[in-house]
This record gives C-alpha cells, sequence and structure tokens, in this order.
C-alpha cells in the first residue's frame, strides 16, 4: 500500500484536488443554509438577478457609504420591521454589514421567517470596499 501511495503521489493528490474543487460550492454554503459570497459573486447576483440588498449596519454607517440601492434596516430593527421585507421571502436577498458578524445574526432572523435565497457578503462591506466598488453618501 504504502508503495503505492509513494508511485502514484500526483496522481491521488490531483484527485484529492479534483474532489474538493467538485465540493467546494457545497462548502460555502453556511451551516445555516444562506451562501456565502464575496464582492464579485455579489456583483454577479446584482447584475443577473433583481435582489435586494439589506444593508444592517447602523443608521451612522449607513449614512457614511454604502452600496447603491440598498435597504438600511438596523439588525436591531430587523425582527421589529419584517413586514417591510414580506415581498422579498422568494426572492434573492443579499444581506451584509461592516465585518460580516450582524449580518450572520440577520440571516438567522430572516431565514427564521422563511427567507429562501438568502446570501451573507462574506467579511461584509469591508471587503466591498478593498475590492474597490462603489459606495454612494447619503
Amino acid at each position: 500500500m504504502f508503495e503505492f501511495v509513494k508511485n502514484n503521489a500526483l496522481l491521488i493528490g490531483l484527485a484529492l484536488g479534483s474532489g474538493v474543487a467538485l465540493l467546494w460550492p457545497l462548502l460555502n454554503r453556511g451551516a445555516s443554509g444562506v451562501t456565502n459570497v464575496s464582492p464579485t459573486e455579489a456583483v454577479l447576483l446584482m447584475s443577473r438577478n433583481k435582489l435586494l440588498v439589506l444593508d444592517v449596519r447602523d443608521a451612522a454607517e449607513f449614512a457614511a457609504g454604502h452600496i447603491q440601492g440598498a435597504k438600511h434596516i438596523p439588525v436591531a430593527e430587523l425582527a421589529a420591521r419584517i413586514k417591510e421585507l414580506e415581498k422579498f421571502k422568494d426572492k434573492p436577498v443579499l444581506v451584509h454589514c461592516q465585518k460580516g458578524m450582524r449580518a450572520k445574526g440577520a440571516c438567522s432572523i430572516l431565514k427564521a421567517q422563511q427567507f429562501s435565497r438568502l446570501h451573507n457578503l462574506q467579511g461584509g462591506l469591508d471587503t466591498w470596499i478593498e475590492a474597490k466598488l462603489p459606495l454612494v453618501k447619503t
């Protein structure tokens, strides 16, 4: 067995690498059923779908700069204002905050309310800014 592994290490490595590449989309989906997306993937979603961009940061952060067309509902107010989002239950929703932690909590709240197509901007608005994508200010 050891001799086989030694003689075929490259082929075994390629097979394992291929398996990981095939499983990567499944691994990228969070345990809660929310898809984590990079800024590039978020832009693709925005261009291909009519989706809601939900900014769950506080008012001062939102005013300092946000993604164009984003709906602002701070995560602390989300449960009380969920009715404003009812029409998006079966539509794609991109949720983000500044670094990603509040958005995860918001996704949990939305998932509990039967929102089915949730996407979390991995790393939050910080990764959006690092990717040199545009923001608008109010």
